[in-house]
């Protein structure tokens, strides 16, 4: 299945039924009058969050939804029926712009959310709403409100616990293979990774999931490389790991090229929690690494883990260093607050 993350709908809420111009007629009846039904109110256009989907692919091949339009009413006083809604589902992290790409409309962060687009139009009177003392026969009926129609953007971004984040061919893949099922493609080449990739990494019984993204180069932020678009999928994430390969001749001035972008690309991502690692240290001896690991250092400003996801070297500590910084973060996120329903 191709990987979509972004993807222009158009969408049309149904228009309202039109009121009906009915009159009584029985036998044995003596007075008739106006017996017209209201018109059926138009289908809406939701979109809703469900389990199943990692990616907006459907999209690509169907762009226009269109919701039915309500049921005329009809005589003996009987309303037409509503018309059929319009469901668009969507995977959890999906994001609802209007046009412009900007205005964000709705954010759907939970399996089982929905947000309703469109409304439909209001069904029209009939003609029993128009009878008066001095117009007792009305010969008239309200159509339907038309329904809205508008283009929207779905953008999607995964919500995973942490993210992957350095230059291309910093071992990221690597790392995911190793620590989850994920099978992302690995080679000795830049930009293996295209799209990004989820995996559900455990340790010490906790389990947390990772995202890894194509890697970023100088300039990303104005489209030099793949770009930062794929940046989004790391937002919603707790903390970070930024991979250096041990290979790079200067692990310092790599480590700032991907933290100017960072920065650069904004939205709270420079600021997250950041773990940094030396990947791929089994390229190396003891004295490169030591260099290496001491550049690094002073540009991180922090002890850098040690990592070789090829050997397993360093990969269980820095897996429990994201637990705990993920564990913090979601202690912070829902505190232990007593559940009312026990609270007297």
């Amino acid at each position: 299945m191709k990987f979509l993350d972004q993807a222009k709908v158009y969408i049309r809420s149904g228009d309202g039924g039109a009121g009906s111009v009915s009159f009584r007629r029985e036998k044995f009846i003596e007075f008739g009058g106006p017996d017209g039904g209201d018109g059926g109110r138009g289908g809406d256009v939701w979109i809703e969050a469900v389990e199943g989907l990692n990616t907006l692919i459907d999209y690509r091949y169907q762009q226009h939804f269109r919701a039915k339009t309500g049921v005329h009413g009809m005589g003996r006083n009987r309303t037409g029926a509503k018309g059929a809604d319009v469901v668009l589902k969507v995977p959890v992290g999906t994001q609802a712009y209007e046009e412009d790409n900007e205005t964000l409309i709705c954010d759907l962060t939970e399996v089982g959310q929905r947000f309703r687009l469109a409304a439909g139009g209001n069904g029209g009177f009939g003609n029993q709403h128009f009878k008066t003392s001095t117009n007792q026969a009305p010969r008239r009926a309200n159509p339907g409100l038309p329904g809205e129609e508008r283009a929207i953007w779905l953008r999607l971004k995964l919500i995973a616990d942490a993210g992957l984040v350095g230059l291309p061919n910093a071992g990221k893949s690597t790392f995911l293979a190793a620590v989850t099922a994920a099978k992302p493609k690995i080679a000795d080449y830049p930009f293996t990774t295209l799209y990004p990739g989820l995996g559900v990494a455990r340790v010490d019984a906790r389990e947390f999931v990772i995202a890894d993204i194509p890697g970023l180069i100088e300039g990303a932020h104005e489209g030099v490389g793949i770009g930062d678009r794929f940046l989004g999928h790391v937002e919603r994430t707790r903390v970070l790991l930024h991979l250096v390969s041990a290979q790079e001749e200067n692990p310092g001035k790599a480590y700032k090229t991907v933290r100017g972008e960072l920065e650069a690309y904004g939205n709270g991502l420079a600021e997250k929690p950041e773990i940094v690692a030396l990947s791929q240290a089994d390229t190396l001896d003891a004295e490169a690494r030591k260099k290496k690991l001491a550049s690094l250092k002073r540009a991180a400003g922090t002890t850098p883990f040690l990592l070789s996801a090829v050997s397993g070297e360093g990969v269980e500590a820095v897996l429990r260093a994201l637990i705990d910084e993920v564990q913090a973060a979601r202690e912070e996120e829902t505190p232990n607050v007593p559940d009312e329903r026990w609270v007297r």
